[in-house]
């Protein structure tokens, strides 16, 4: 299976805007950081002195004894006391606006064309639900490109379609350098997470309604 170069020109053909300036850098990093965020739990939690279940009475008489004066054993400064300042649940979850995320995708696409990273393919199918078929179609569609590639030292990639056969994501599943992912769903984190980027020629088509 043959592929190609992503060019601006072909870009463009699909109507696909390539920002060739420092335009979006900012709203890429403002996406990154919240879709990072919002996958954080935010459920680490420490017990204060006032939750944390030890006596309350006090360890020994305030005056009289020559040491530190002690109101409590849960104090912090006590081991198996509270904690101070600990984390409690919480969201950490961020909200970025509709345009910024138009922006922030436009821009990594546009950054990872403009680096030669993004092929351009016909179609992305496998017959048989094998790794090695799978890998072997990576393979074709590196070195028809001009990339001298070892079935077995393949750079981590991205595989843009507007479907996949049943058989194509079993013989996906396997592979922990590849993810298959759709022309809709495909985020601004997964563009810059691979190496190479292989993209179907509907896909492109999809990607430059959604872009627009």
């Amino acid at each position: 299976m043959k592929s190609t170069l992503l060019t601006i020109d072909l870009a463009k053909k699909a109507n696909i805007e390539i920002i060739t300036t420092g335009k979006g850098t900012q709203a890429v990093h403002d996406v990154v950081v919240a879709m990072r965020a919002n996958r954080r739990s935010g459920t680490a939690s420490v017990k204060t002195k006032a939750t944390v279940r030890l006596s309350g009475k006090k360890p020994w008489k305030q005056k009289g004894t020559g040491r530190a004066r002690a109101g409590y054993a849960s104090s912090p400064v006590w081991v198996g006391g509270g904690v101070s300042h600990g984390p409690h649940p919480r969201s950490y979850a961020k909200n970025v606006t509709k345009a910024v995320k138009k922006l922030a995708f436009k821009k990594a696409f546009s950054a990872r064309l403009l680096t030669n990273d993004i092929l351009l393919t016909e179609s992305f199918s496998i017959e048989t639900s094998k790794t090695k078929s799978f890998l072997e179609l990576l393979q074709k569609i590196h070195t028809s490109s001009g990339s001298e590639l070892n079935i077995n030292s393949l750079p981590t990639t991205l595989i843009i379609s507007t479907s996949f056969t049943q058989n194509t994501f079993l013989s996906a599943r396997n592979v922990k350098t590849a993810l298959l992912m759709s022309s809709e769903e495909v985020n601004t984190e997964q563009l810059l997470a691979f190496d190479k980027i292989i993209v179907t020629q509907e896909a492109l088509t999809t990607l430059g309604v959604r872009i627009a």
